[in-house]
């Protein structure tokens, strides 16, 4: 069995920049997990002694505080500089963006529409930027758009690791209802060049493994879009959930691996396949 990673996997700007960051303040503690993997989040804990704070009351003293990869809501934000923390933003500026924009567009007096999960840490620091938070709707599906109270004018951002054709969706919809919209594309280009090489490689594969953490989004759209291709996609967080059964009479072995999967992981899945199965690297 042969196999083949994606032409474009792993690690992005923003997490490289956020892992660098975080490696550079020993002893500090990040405001909710830096990046969405538990194994490299240990690394960092071990190696370098960086902690984790959900809450303001789980942050010491005397400790700096990193800001994540995903950012925080401007009213935490707002708390730590109250409590005269020093602060490092490790947001990642691709986070950065939609930020800003949701803030100046609202200022500007437009609804805004923001295409994301609500629950997914990014969204939640975007939405916080509104000016009126009642003029601000999180949205997945276009018929969510129906029910919603919107301004004639209304400005629209997406998630950063959402896939273009389903933020076009959202754009295609408000274009039949509304006089004035203004589109910001913000999804990370990263996302763009990893989804698309999964794709191109899960025409070929006949089992496509998928490295990441389970609650990553960008991990997950890579599975999914993995899945069109080739039915036999396994999203997976380390080499220890890989299963020899899943290799059974398999000839190509396609891997990709989701924004926050450092190198030294995908090396061991490979280094865990190889030994379950006879392959050519």
């Amino acid at each position: 069995m042969k196999i083949v990673l994606a032409s474009s996997y792993g690690f992005c700007f923003g997490v490289k920049r956020a892992i660098e960051i975080a490696e550079e303040h020993k002893g500090a503690v990040t405001y909710g997990p830096l990046i969405h993997n538990k194994d490299e989040i240990n690394r960092l804990k071990v190696g370098f002694n960086i902690g984790l704070a959900e809450s303001l009351e789980d942050i010491g003293t005397e400790q700096d505080v990193v800001i994540r990869t995903h950012g925080i809501p401007k009213e935490e934000l707002r708390a730590l500089e109250k409590e005269e923390k020093k602060i490092i933003d490790a947001t990642c500026p691709y986070v950065t963006t939609p930020q800003n924009i949701v803030e100046k567009m609202s200022e500007d007096g437009y609804s805004i529409v923001i295409f994301g999960d609500a629950e997914h840490p990014e969204i939640k620091g975007v939405v916080s930027y509104a000016k009126d938070l009642e003029d601000a709707f999180i949205v997945l599906e276009p018929e969510e758009l129906k029910s919603l109270p919107l301004k004639g004018k209304v400005a629209v951002v997406s998630q950063t690791t959402k896939k273009p054709e389903d933020f076009a969706k959202i754009v295609t919809a408000l274009m039949a209802t509304r006089k004035e919209i203004r589109v910001f594309n913000t999804i990370c280009n990263a996302t763009f060049e990893n989804q698309d090489a999964a794709a191109e490689l899960a025409k070929d594969a006949d089992i496509m493994v998928v490295i990441g953490g389970k609650h990553s989004s960008n991990t997950k759209q890579l599975h999914s879009i993995s899945q069109r291709d080739c039915s036999d996609s396994y999203l997976i967080e380390n080499e220890k959930e890989l299963e020899e059964a899943w290799f059974e009479g398999k000839t190509l072995c396609g891997i990709s691996a989701g924004a926050s999967t450092p190198d030294w992981i995908v090396q061991n899945v490979i280094d865990k396949i190889q030994e379950m199965k006879s392959v050519e690297a």
